[in-house]
């Protein structure tokens, strides 16, 4: 259906694709699997008309393109859904989906938008995904997983002969995530070809036909799943095994004491802190040297209590507590001069800041903390800045390159380097690893244990339950925003999800 042959892309002197082929097939979900900085979003933007190859040829069901724009692409058959939500917050659900092409009533030449037939049909494609979403409601009242589903309608509104979906699930709890790969298997069958992106494995051994690996913005192979275990596949993408984080290994390495723990002041405590309609009133300690990660489902409170934590929302009620001094956040800055880090699930929207270089966004956080003057010198802020790069692995050109030309990964990497700068006591990670691919995800796990075993204390949040087991030292489970319990280290995914389905206490 979609081929691509020799296809070179460079950005200046920097080559970001060499030599990459790529052959959808009509009726098949084929995964692209490479790390990030691999070239996997140059390779969808040449087959979206975003931007030009500088070599290589496309063709669709054998006749040649060269697609000029998204729009020109879209009306030869390609559409996509890109890894961040890029749709208008202030529309409505119908409005969103039929943004640019709006149904017309009338006869005369300025005619009027069909409200009524664009809530029908809309109504009717959410219902054939089953998504349950009024059209009529503002897109930016829903959660974002809910508008990353909505992303996915609008794509799929469409008469498309293929889907490139690029992180698609990044936003979606396991139930969405079979509810979209149900919605999928159907596209399948009707005879679609379907472009897969993503770096969780267990979702691309459920879903793909076939595989193609990128690393270093080339070709690697091509693969079905039955050729390519698990194993094989990292090894492919990274060019090297990779190893797990673990607590268990960190561990072996400098035997935890949780009986001084418990005895110790906790560096941060909440008793009985919430917020209405937020969160309801819970307790928790956070130790030094402690990670505590919290699972859930989506919409159980995990975001709510990281925000509140930091003084981004305000609580309503109980206390917190920071090295047994009793706070009341009520602006993030006093969470920094305390000591506190917050990394956000929402990069985009409230993490980066796209006009700044590499080097500006990490030292963002450190000057910020320092006040408007003195200003960090520039080369200071280069030093800091190629630390961290070199020790997170951050892939960039140098640091006064644009951040918001880097991979979603790479921001991702960069926003942890901002608040690793501030030498934080207590550092919030909030899906630290969305969006990261599994070699960079190992990465920033190993340096959030090793934060750990240099006595900094963690909040890990992520929708990845065996994430959570796996590093952690305790678990905080919550669900319908209340704390459902706690459990040990050595707990198993069935014990987390029993109690994600048990009543709160």
């Amino acid at each position: 259906m979609l081929n691509a042959t020799g296809i070179d892309k460079r950005f200046g002197a920097v080559s970001v694709l060499e030599g990459v082929q790529l052959t959808l097939r009509a009726g098949e979900v084929h995964a692209v699997m490479g790390q990030n900085g691999a070239g996997k979003s140059t390779l969808i933007k040449i087959l979206t008309g975003v931007i030009a190859p500088n070599a290589g040829t496309l063709s669709l069901a054998g006749q040649a393109i060269a697609p000029e724009s998204p729009l020109a692409a879209q009306r030869l058959g390609i559409s996509t859904v890109y890894q961040e939500v890029n749709l208008c917050p202030n529309l409505t659900v119908a409005e969103n989906i039929f943004a640019g092409r709006y149904p017309r009533r009338g006869w005369t030449a300025l005619k009027a938008i069909d409200g009524p037939r664009m809530l029908r049909e809309t109504r009717a494609l959410l219902q054939r995904l089953n998504i349950a979403i009024d059209p009529a409601r503002t897109l930016g009242s829903l959660p974002v997983a809910m508008q990353q589903l909505v992303a996915i309608a609008r794509a799929l509104s469409v008469d498309a002969k293929v889907l490139i979906l690029d992180e698609p699930t990044s936003s979606l709890d396991d139930s969405e995530v079979e509810s979209l790969f149900a919605v999928l298997r159907g596209l399948r069958q009707s005879g679609l070809a379907i472009l897969f992106v993503t770096h969780f494995l267990d979702q691309v051994y459920a879903i793909a036909d076939r595989i193609t690996v990128l690393r270093n913005g080339r070709f690697v192979g091509e693969w079905t799943p039955a050729q390519l275990p698990a194993p094989a596949l990292v090894a492919a993408m990274v060019g090297r095994d990779v190893a797990l984080a673990s607590a268990e290994s960190v561990d072996a390495e400098a035997p935890a004491k949780q009986d001084e723990l418990e005895g110790s002041t906790p560096r941060l405590s909440l008793r009985g802190f919430g917020a209405q309609r937020r969160l309801h009133p819970l307790s928790l300690d956070l130790h030094a040297g402690e990670v505590v990660g919290v699972a859930g489902l989506l919409g159980s409170g995990r975001t709510e209590l990281a925000r509140l934590m930091f003084g981004l929302d305000a609580a309503d009620f109980g206390t917190l507590q920071v090295q047994g001094q009793a706070v009341r956040f009520t602006h993030p800055a006093q969470a920094v001069r305390l000591g506190l880090a917050f990394c956000p699930e929402e990069r985009k929207a409230d993490g980066i800041v796209g006009e700044l270089s590499v080097r500006e966004n990490i030292v963002l956080a450190l000057q910020a903390r320092a006040g408007l003057w003195p200003c960090i010198r520039p080369t200071k802020q280069r030093e800091l800045a190629q630390r961290y790069i070199e020790l997170l692995g951050i892939r960039a050109a140098d640091s006064d390159m644009p951040i918001a030309l880097l991979s979603g990964g790479n921001q991702q990497k960069a926003l942890l380097a901002r608040w690793l700068a501030t030498s934080p006591r207590v550092l919030i990670l909030d899906e630290p690893t969305r969006g990261v691919d599994v070699a960079a995800k190992q990465e920033l796990m190993n340096e959030v244990m090793r934060l750990a075993r240099d006595g900094m204390s963690v909040l890990f949040i992520s929708s990845e339950i065996d994430e959570v087991l796996r590093i952690s030292d305790r678990i905080v489970v919550l669900r319908d925003r209340r704390k459902a319990g706690e459990l040990p280290r050595g707990a198993s995914e069935a014990q987390v999800m029993d109690m994600i389905c048990e009543p709160a206490a």
